[in-house]
């Protein structure tokens, strides 16, 4: 039986997720602006019109606007939101000149505009990190416990007390690291690299692929290579090593997200698998049905996507900043207005292109371009 959480609940879910993420990613920005001096003009969470909001002794204005897809921090001598300078911010008093953004050595710049990423990180690692506490590490050895019948595992040969040592030649650690490896990876030809007996052997297999269907009704597919484990091992972690698994944990889904990227790139894995926020949306809704602990896991996951895309060397993105005050600091002169200007028009009409990539496909995933079809039909 589909279960749907509904549409309010979904809304409500949705704003829990982006809300704080927005607010604490701008946070970033705001206090290491502060840090080194520099005035905020404003704090918005949203664009577009302002619904409410209220300005604080140190004359920031800090609102809530229209369209909740983002925020941002407006700071002295920035003309638009996306940070771009105003040419007139030289003309300032000297003293209001010098709590302007664009009056800061590049890389007080760059620490401020790398501010908002570090902290989406850093929240994603505070929530890992607790669940390491609360669930521990999962640690399960390797080594084929039963290769299931009629699976890639049996037709390359593989028995049980084999113990994996590589896959695609990339090194194995623990069954887990297996699973993600294979999991991203359905249809694709690899060479196993394992031990039997003692002696090292190698064998290519194509992993198969597997279709699941979640309570939700949304179906998947990924790779299955057919191994079961042998008895599961979870290690409990302490107060000082639980960073360290959150910090290795937060590796493993990042270099699944820079894969699977790769794979669309490549035209591994189709365009239509991106989602944008009304896929967020949907997924919400469908994880706070399922308890706190998986509510507040999407959060760390979708933390580390919003820090990650903002890295991204794109102008109108932090990322692109961060491009631009690199070869500030190697030509030891900005680059010039110019050049600036082409960039953040390319890096907006490729955002927007984006936006409405990811829109359709979330329009089709929620079958509006079938029943369209339907209609016409």
């Amino acid at each position: 039986m589909i279960q749907t959480p509904g549409l309010l609940l979904t809304i409500l879910a949705f704003a829990l997720v982006i809300g704080p993420l927005v607010f604490i990613h701008e946070l970033g920005h705001y206090l290491a602006g502060r840090w080194f001096g520099v005035k905020a003009e404003a704090f918005s969470i949203g664009f577009g019109r302002e619904i409410a909001g209220w300005t604080d002794k140190r004359g920031t204005r800090w609102k809530l606007a229209l369209l909740p897809l983002g925020g941002y921090v407006k700071f002295a001598g920035d003309m638009t939101a996306a940070g771009r300078s105003d040419p007139d911010w030289l003309l300032l008093p000297a003293e209001e000149r010098a709590r302007t953004f664009q009056a800061k050595p590049v890389w007080q710049r760059a620490i401020i505009v790398a501010a908002g990423p570090a902290v989406n990180f850093l929240l994603a690692l505070l929530i890992l990190a607790g669940f390491a506490l609360a669930y521990g590490d999962a640690r399960t050895p390797a080594v084929i416990g039963q290769a299931m019948p009629g699976t890639a595992a049996a037709t390359a040969g593989l028995r049980a007390g084999d113990r994996i040592e590589a896959l695609g030649g990339r090194e194995v650690d623990t069954f887990e690291d297996m699973v993600r490896f294979v999991k991203i990876r359905a249809g694709e030809r690899v060479r196993i690299d394992y031990v039997r007996a003692g002696q090292p052997k190698s064998v290519d297999a194509v992993i198969g692929t597997q279709e699941q269907r979640d309570r939700f009704g949304n179906e998947y597919k990924v790779g299955l290579l057919g191994i079961a484990p042998t008895d599961p091992v979870v290690r409990s972690v302490g107060l000082l090593e639980a960073p360290v698994v959150a910090v290795r944990r937060t590796g493993d889904i990042l270099e699944m997200m820079v894969e699977t990227i790769g794979q669309i790139v490549t035209g591994r894995r189709s365009v239509k698998e991106l989602g944008g926020p009304l896929a967020i949306a949907k997924v919400s809704g469908e994880q706070i049905t399922l308890g706190a602990d998986a509510f507040v896991f999407l959060l760390a996951l979708v933390s580390i996507n919003l820090g990650f895309i903002n890295l991204l060397p794109v102008p109108m993105l932090d990322g692109g900043h961060l491009l631009f005050y690199l070869i500030e600091a190697v030509r030891r002169k900005p680059v010039g207005p110019e050049a600036q200007e082409w960039a953040y028009r390319g890096g907006l009409a490729a955002v927007l292109a984006l936006m409405m990539l990811v829109t359709f496909n979330d329009l089709g995933n929620f079958g509006l371009w079938r029943h369209l079809a339907g209609l016409i039909g």
